[in-house]
């Protein structure tokens, strides 16, 4: 089948089940492949195995082109770009908070996807351990303080709790790539102006701190994460515990998942948001001062329908659209974040268009 296509697009998780041999098929052929994958080990697993063959063979490979990790990518690259010289950005965090008229239900193999996750956690360690060491890019100023476990985010009126996702990883990924190509991945056939907006849209990207948190305005489901959390993080290290958890994924997930996922009536009233909320310097000079913190803060937001189903699909049909109408643009072959391949592209203007926004919310000096 891959070697009659152009382009595959894999949906079918948990990946670590599926998706290898779908990945393998797709770069013995040459064939470019997208999915929605959000399990760490499975990305960093296939880009260990098959970056090399796909570079050679030219095969563009991009896992995570869903809701995890398309809206952490490009919010932070969009809050990052509004740090006007002399400012400079020192750390960004992002909140995801999912609203419902209804409520908020996804579907289980999600949840049987991060229920494996933890469960091979070991494996992930050991993965990373055996692979060439990467160095961090240096990020100005301060490392971030560790702070409470429950934060209250004024601003954007949200408690909020550190989210253990693949959207941190990914991001650190996209900036480990781009400290070893300050310009970007070249295309295989670029014009001059796709040249020149690629090194005057990484230009606007600095390494910077990163998290990932999720929030509600309501505290009582924040200590409803906490709880969900500490169930699937102690029974999935037995397989006892495994079978109960994916047996009875809406018991313990307190409802939040559930096997055949969410009504139409739940999804039609379902949105996300995302905010990002960046601290800096507001002169670069500053970062030098020990006697100086980040003394200014950016917010932006990003917004859109349901997260599972519907913005996942706007987000992967796009990705692919660019992949098949700008393929001369982008690079030959190999497996990378999908920050670093559309960051440059016109998927942030393609996503607002069909529902997907991005705000500036608020500029300000920290007293």
């Amino acid at each position: 089948m891959v070697s009659q296509a152009r382009l595959i697009l894999n949906c079918t998780g948990p990946f670590r089940h599926h998706g290898g041999p779908v990945v393998e098929a797709c770069v013995d052929a040459g064939c470019d492949y997208l999915d929605i994958c959000g399990e760490s080990d499975f990305i960093e697993r296939m880009e260990a195995v098959y970056h090399e063959r796909a570079v050679e063979n030219g095969s563009l490979v991009i896992s995570a082109c869903g809701i995890d990790s398309v809206p952490a990518e490009l919010g932070f690259m969009f809050n990052c770009k509004q740090w006007d010289s002399p400012a400079i950005v020192n750390q960004v965090v992002a909140y995801m908070s999912l609203e419902s008229d209804v409520r908020v239900v996804a579907n289980s193999a999600t949840y049987e996807s991060a229920v494996l996750g933890i469960a091979n956690a070991d494996k992930l360690k050991e993965l990373r351990r055996s692979r060439r060491k990467i160095a961090r890019p240096p990020i100005v100023g301060p490392a971030p303080t560790k702070g409470s476990i429950i934060e209250h985010q004024k601003k954007i009126g949200l408690w909020a709790v550190k989210l253990p996702s693949v959207d941190t990883s990914v991001v650190r990924r996209t900036l480990a790539i781009l400290a070893q190509n300050s310009t970007g991945l070249q295309g295989i056939n670029e014009t001059p102006d796709q040249l020149q907006k690629r090194i005057d849209f990484w230009s606007t990207v600095k390494p910077t701190h990163f998290g990932m948190k999720i929030g509600s305005a309501n505290i009582f489901n924040v200590f409803g994460f906490i709880i969900v959390g500490m169930l699937v993080g102690s029974l999935s290290k037995f397989s006892l515990g495994r079978w109960l958890l994916l047996r009875f994924p809406e018991v313990f997930s307190l409802g939040w998942f559930r096997k055949g996922g969410p009504t139409e009536e739940e999804v039609a009233g379902s949105s996300f948001k995302m905010w990002f909320v960046g601290h800096g310097f507001s002169h670069v000079d500053l970062v030098s001062r020990e006697d100086v913190k980040p003394d200014m803060e950016i917010v932006t937001r990003l917004k859109g329908p349901e997260f599972g189903y519907v913005s996942t699909s706007i987000i992967l049909i796009q990705c692919a659209l660019i992949v098949l109408k700008k393929r001369e643009s982008l690079p030959k072959g190999g497996n990378y974040t999908p920050g670093i391949v559309f960051g440059p592209t016109d998927l942030q203007e393609r996503l607002q268009e069909n529902g997907i926004s991005f705000d500036v919310v608020s500029k300000s000096l920290r007293k």
